[in-house]
């Protein structure tokens, strides 16, 4: 029997995810997977009850993709998928992240402190210091290269 991988089924998961985000300049979405089991997702988007952005702040002020985050209402994808976690009272560690782009500084350093073991990603934030903190970490992360479809 011809069946698609664990890694390619998460990964068109967290394409489809990701279309509930509300953000205007980049939706994306992450899934916490245990023993091929989903503990949690998240989207990007602003916080629980509150206005969704009518304009982008970060476009307009023209600041860099990976800077500046602060600029932003919005909460990373793998910040909900770990909030979704102690809402759920689930504990991650050991867990697989799947996301759409590769955590920020912020999402790492939440992601080591957690006991994240691998990370799959789509597309690379521009964040070297993420990067090498989860080397240092001794975080499996790979670039998906498969096509989603």
């Amino acid at each position: 029997m011809d069946r698609i991988s664990f890694d390619e089924l998460y990964m068109q998961i967290v394409d489809l995810i990701k279309e509930r985000s509300t953000c205007l300049r980049r939706k994306t979405a992450a899934l916490l997977v245990k023993n091929n089991v989903i503990l949690s997702s998240g989207y990007n988007g602003s916080p629980k009850d509150m206005s969704h952005c009518k304009e982008c702040i970060r476009k307009i002020n023209k600041i860099p993709s990976g800077t500046r985050l602060e600029y932003c209402r919005a909460i990373h994808a793998e910040q909900n998928a770990i909030l979704q976690c102690c809402i759920k009272q689930t504990n991650p560690e050991g867990a697989t992240l799947y996301c759409v782009a590769s955590p920020c500084v912020t999402c790492a350093k939440l992601l080591i402190q957690l006991g994240i073991k691998r990370i799959v990603f789509k597309h690379a934030y521009p964040d070297d210091l993420a990067f090498t903190m989860l080397a240092e970490a001794e975080i499996d992360y790979k670039q998906y290269m498969g096509e989603i479809k």
